[in-house]
């Protein structure tokens, strides 16, 4: 089992690690300019080729006081860990950031991935949900 934080501190740095290189290999092969749901299918058969489990598309509700307020759709959620929201634009917004980090919150999960498939290549940037 892997270990859930090493001594530089990283979450989940092995699977982090092969996700994100998963997406770079998708960004290679696919390329550029292309729809989000493209990339989102391509990654969903680069990880099913790897073995590595993910439910696709996976709705979260947010709980208050024992009753459903909202549902959230993550992109990817990876190896029941990591969720995986994928964008097409060339930054990171706050509110891309803010997302993220509410579905964290609302699954009560540590580490969530912001992969961006630009024209300058695929750009990552990891979201920590300091419970």
């Amino acid at each position: 089992m892997e270990k859930e934080i090493v001594n530089d501190k990283l979450i989940y740095p092995d699977l982090s690690y092969k996700v994100v290189g998963i997406a770079f290999d998708v960004g290679k092969e696919v390329g550029f300019g292309h729809k989000e749901s493209f990339y989102q299918k391509a990654l969903a058969k680069a990880l099913s080729d790897e073995k590595i489990n993910f439910i696709e598309q996976l709705p979260a509700k947010l709980i208050f006081r024992e009753e459903p307020i909202g549902i959230y759709y993550f992109d990817f959620l990876v190896e029941d860990k990591i969720v995986i929201e994928l964008k097409t634009r060339n930054y990171f917004s706050k509110k891309d950031i803010e997302q993220l980090y509410r579905y964290l919150k609302a699954k009560d999960l540590k580490l969530g991935i912001i992969i961006h498939f630009t024209n300058e290549g695929v750009k990552f940037k990891r979201v920590v949900n300091i419970l």
